[in-house]
This record gives C-alpha cells, structure tokens and sequence, in this order.
C-alpha cells in the first residue's frame, strides 16, 4: 500500500475496512494502455489480500482487444467503487456521492495452467458469491484468466455528511 491521498481525511488504512470496500464491490475498472491511448474496462473480479499484499482474479473470454493489449503491456492500474449514495444540500456545493473505494498499479498475469485457471476461478466467485465451487480441466478450458498483482494501492471513503436542520 501507499502513494499519496490528496484528501487525507478520507483516507482508509485500516485492513478491514479495506477488505469490506473489496467484499462489498463486485466490478473493477481495469486501465491499460493500448499504444498510446488508455483503455479501461469493467470487469467482475475475485482477490486475496495476505499481509496486506492485494492479488485480483478476472476471468473473460480467450481473444479481444483486452487480451492484446495485456500481451503488449503488463502494467495495469485498478479502481474498485462501492457505497456509492447521492446526496443533496442547500446550495450547489453542498451537493456530492458518498463512496468507498480501492485504486492502485500492477502488473497483469495471464494464467495459461489449468489448475491456476481453477484457484483464480474459485477466487473470483468466492468474492462474488459467497459460496465455494469446483471447475474441472474442461470447463476452464475456454476461458482466460487474468491474474493482477497490484503492488501499491489506496483506500478512501467519503461519508454522508452531518447537516443541521
């Protein structure tokens, strides 16, 4: 974890809270960069986080533009969002959104082994879920799964703010 927070009042660095921000969402924003131009797409994902190392799971299919463009560039950076509640105030700069939220930089990994496909799998719709399952040889056969290590990250959170009647 680290880099900077402009907003250090709303940064989260307590482990469980960061770990209810991942429970609670179910879609990251991946970034790449395709040449020279950013591509970022929403995607489901499953993660670990041991001693405060954050690991991603996302699965999708075998052929795309995503798929290329990881071959090219590893690098990715992620953006997971949850609690997200508008609200409103007597003037216009009273009004905003409560969230929480995630983001960080990694490195992607496609996972070619089956039994890698499997755990990363199991991962992804533990997180998803709640509930275990099992995947066969076969039935990882025809997806990919993509693996990000994300080496630094941050957490954040704006509540709802306190108003006077």
């Amino acid at each position: 974890m680290k880099k900077g927070i402009t907003r250090r009042e709303r940064e989260v660095t307590d482990i469980n809270e960061i770990i209810g921000i991942l429970d609670r969402a179910k879609i990251v924003h991946v970034g790449m960069i395709d040449g020279d131009m950013p591509y970022v797409v929403p995607m489901n994902y499953g993660y670990t986080m041991e001693e405060g190392k954050l690991t991603l799971y996302l699965h999708g299919a075998t052929v795309g533009r995503k798929l290329d463009i990881l071959r090219v560039n590893a690098k990715v950076f992620i953006e997971i969002d949850t609690d997200i509640v508008p609200f409103d105030g007597k003037a216009a700069c009273q009004y905003g959104t409560t969230y929480s939220s995630v983001m960080g930089e990694g490195i992607a990994e496609l996972i070619e082994e089956p039994e890698g496909k499997m755990a990363g799998l199991g991962i992804l719709m533990k997180t998803q879920t709640g509930r275990e399952f099992e995947f066969s040889e076969k039935m990882v056969t025809g997806v990919t799964v993509i693996k990000i290590n994300v080496s630094e990250f941050t957490a954040k959170k704006r509540p709802m703010p306190m108003r006077e009647n």
